[in-house]
């Protein structure tokens, strides 16, 4: 399939647009690396959030979704949707925590709780960890997605579309800095939003789909549409419903979703005006990224199963495609070969948009921790401003060559959300629990992060090899939780913790809620005379938790429920969604929203 000159024509118009804005804010990025990196802790609230509504809403997430409702229905999305409770936990107990704390980067953090030679090793080396390897991990899956874009919708090969994408992309990235990332952010979702729903229309209006009410009565379709598993049968249940509630979104660090808060979404934090702002930031995220996004997705990969209801189905529409990575998440990408011209060039826009957007802030993001946790802290110190630009600006280079080179080597966007999660299975609960328990240290999360990242490897690499039966990545994940969590939680208690002096001062700043530290801290030398009753307030804090997600799921189930036709399911829904929402608002100023 080839653009029309119309198409091309919308995509220039895109282009010139973000190359205007990436232009405009080059100069005061490059004024020092506190404009660089955090746009000078002067953004509202609506931008941050947006900002990181756009960052997930990367190429390879629609990709993503439809490879789950191909394989497993649309209940296949509580894989993800579960991490809802981690972004809601990260709103009432953890944002006020972030900005508050002042640093620079999350990896900031653990100098300022934990103490000595550990805390330094820890910072400079989970900066590399997850600046570099997991930074590249993440951008190589989006960049699998442009090529299975550009393979569908351009004709392209791997190689030019991994060249033209990032090659693009970090030429911006490189010269913005975060102010240039979170104001484009906020065109990209727009055009974005219009391209999704746009394809979302042209998918169901297909005569092999014959609109909404053809959809749900599609053989192809009817035994995927449930919102929930089958309870009967727990092969099923378990793994995409039972474990993402009960274990998955405490346990494991994915990107967006660490427990706590962190990577670009404590980015996003730190750089807001003041601590409401940093909360109103990623309530607005969650809410946009789980109520209002998904059913555009869900729709054209439910409409991608009458068009082309098998894999083989896909291989003779594109013969072309590199059989390597003709899997069903490539069933996105085909089901926009029915846009007009125009509409389409749009659609490839937005999905240039969401490439751009997530590229931009994983390249931004992970530049920092190379620049500010590892070249500045302990390589080269005292240099001017202009000089770390520069550094992070041949950081930024560097992590697009590597994100390139590492995404010819996957195969599906599923594959490397499985690898992601394993990798860190059963760490979460150390970020949930360092703000509040003194007694997790440095060794807590060195030994963490070790342990889980070997039951990682052993389980891509060797278990099969070794002679083992295969295991199913749901058990994986369980049982990396179990031994990661019982590795540091031993080591915990055989380590001594920071010393006093800095667990102290990490009080004095946090004001962290619950009565815990009164054990090794002097509780009244907090700054303000004590902590402050929000920060007190749990009952409440638990409660915005508790509404706040309910608001969501109600609203994401009342939409698709609206969608398939069932009225009185959709009414009792966003009848729930309504009364949890205006409890929401009557709890808000007691947590320090006022």
């Amino acid at each position: 399939m080839r653009l029309a000159f119309l198409d091309w024509l919308v995509m220039a118009a895109y282009g010139a647009l973000t190359l205007a804005i990436g232009l405009r804010f080059a100069g005061r990025a490059g004024k020092g690396t506190h404009e660089f990196f955090l746009s000078g802790r002067s953004l509202p609230w609506w931008l941050l959030g947006t900002s990181m509504v756009a960052t997930t809403f990367s190429t390879d997430t629609p990709n993503l979704v439809t490879d789950l409702v191909r394989t497993g229905g649309v209940s296949s999305n509580w894989v993800w949707w579960a991490f809802l409770i981690t972004g809601m936990c990260t709103v009432f107990f953890y944002a006020r925590l972030w900005r508050r704390s002042g640093v620079f980067t999350d990896m900031g953090f653990y100098e300022l709780r934990y103490s000595g030679r550990p805390a330094a090793f820890l910072r400079g080396f989970r900066a590399l960890y997850l600046g570099v390897f997991f930074n590249v991990m993440i951008m190589a899956t989006v960049t699998l997605a442009a090529i299975k874009i550009g393979g569908v919708l351009l004709g392209l090969d791997k190689y030019a579309t991994v060249l033209v994408a990032g090659g693009i992309t970090v030429l911006y990235s490189a010269g913005a800095g975060l102010w240039g990332v979170v104001v484009t952010d906020l065109i990209l979702f727009v055009v974005a939003m219009i391209g999704s729903i746009s394809a979302a229309v042209y998918a169901l209006n297909q005569p092999e789909v014959g609109g909404l009410t053809g959809l749900v009565s599609n053989p192809a379709v009817t035994d995927k549409l449930s919102l929930l598993p089958d309870f009967t049968d727990w092969r099923v249940a378990v793994p995409i419903f039972v474990i993402p509630l009960a274990v998955q979104w405490w346990s494991t660090w994915y990107p967006g979703a660490e427990p706590g808060g962190g990577g670009y979404v404590a980015q996003r934090m730190l750089a807001a005006r003041d601590e409401k702002d940093s909360m109103r930031a990623v309530l607005w995220f969650n809410v946009a990224h789980y109520a209002l996004r998904p059913w555009p997705w869900i729709l054209v990969a439910l409409a991608s199963l009458a068009v082309y209801p098998t894999l083989g189905d896909l291989a003779t529409a594109f013969p072309h495609v590199d059989p390597s990575i003709l899997k069903d998440d490539l069933a996105y990408p085909a089901m926009l070969i029915f846009l007009p011209s125009g509409l389409l060039g749009l659609v490839v826009a937005s999905l240039a948009a969401a490439y751009m957007s997530t590229i931009s802030t994983h390249l931004n993001w992970g530049a920092s921790y190379i620049v500010e946790d590892f070249y500045r802290r302990f390589l080269v110190s005292g240099r001017d401003e202009r000089h770390y630009v520069a550094v992070a600006r041949a950081a930024t280079v560097g992590l697009i060559v590597l994100a390139m080179t590492v995404s010819l080597w996957l195969h599906n966007a599923l594959q490397a959300f499985q690898i992601l999660l394993q990798i860190g299975a059963g760490t979460g609960l150390i970020f949930l629990l360092r703000w509040f328990w003194w007694r997790v240290n440095a060794w807590s999360e060195i030994s963490g992060m070790v342990v889980s990242f070997a039951v990682a490897v052993w389980f891509q690499f060797f278990h099969v090899r070794a002679g083992f039966a295969p295991i199913h990545p749901s058990a994986q994940l369980l049982i990396g939780v179990a031994i990661t969590t019982v590795a540091w939680l031993s080591v915990t208690m055989l380590t001594p913790p920071a010393d006093r002096a800095t667990l102290q001062e990490f009080y004095d700043r946090i004001r962290p809620m619950g009565r815990n530290w009164s054990k090794v801290v002097d509780t009244e030398s907090a700054a303000g005379g004590g902590s402050e009753a929000p920060d007190n307030d749990v009952g409440a804090a638990m409660l915005g938790w508790v509404l706040g997600s309910l608001t969501v799921y109600a609203t994401l189930f009342g939409t698709g429920y609206l969608l398939y036709g069932r009225i009185l399911a959709a009414v009792i829904a966003v009848g729930v969604a309504a009364a949890a929402g205006i409890g929401l608002f009557r709890v808000l100023p007691r947590i320090g929203f006022e």
